[in-house]
């Protein structure tokens, strides 16, 4: 039954992963949509932006986290939420399971980016009749 469980527990744990990473590209596929809709013109600038927007608050919350310390931490003071045993092996997977996040994220705002100035040009293209 436990090498069962940990078979299971590991193909939860990979449905998850490429889960975690559809949702990363097709957010940042519809926000860098937008962002080159808005734009008109430079599609993959635009979605370039929208990732380092995105990059840049996430640094900016964690070091407002770290300056803050526990003292607001809410989660740390709720103890019904489960904890998570990390081990070594197990960060390098957390770690390998970031970049991809990270490269998903990057890729779905530049391709949403180019399909959002895609749209202009179709458009831009219709009103001069060609």
């Amino acid at each position: 039954m436990q090498v069962a469980d940990a078979t299971s527990q590991q193909t939860v744990g990979i449905v998850a992963a490429v889960a975690l990473l559809v949702v990363l590209l097709l957010a940042y596929y519809c926000g860098g949509y937008v962002a080159g809709r808005m734009a008109r013109s430079n599609g993959a600038k635009q979605g370039i932006a929208v990732w380092l927007w995105a990059v840049a608050i996430a640094v900016i919350v964690a070091v407002v986290g770290t300056l803050l310390g526990s003292k607001f931490d809410v989660l740390a003071r709720l103890d019904g939420f489960p904890r998570i045993p990390i081990n070594e092996g197990d960060l390098t997977t957390t770690g390998l399971l970031a970049a991809l996040a990270a490269a998903a994220s990057l890729i779905g705002a530049i391709l949403g980016g180019l399909a959002g100035m895609r749209f202009h040009r179709k458009v831009d293209k219709a009103e001069l009749g060609h």
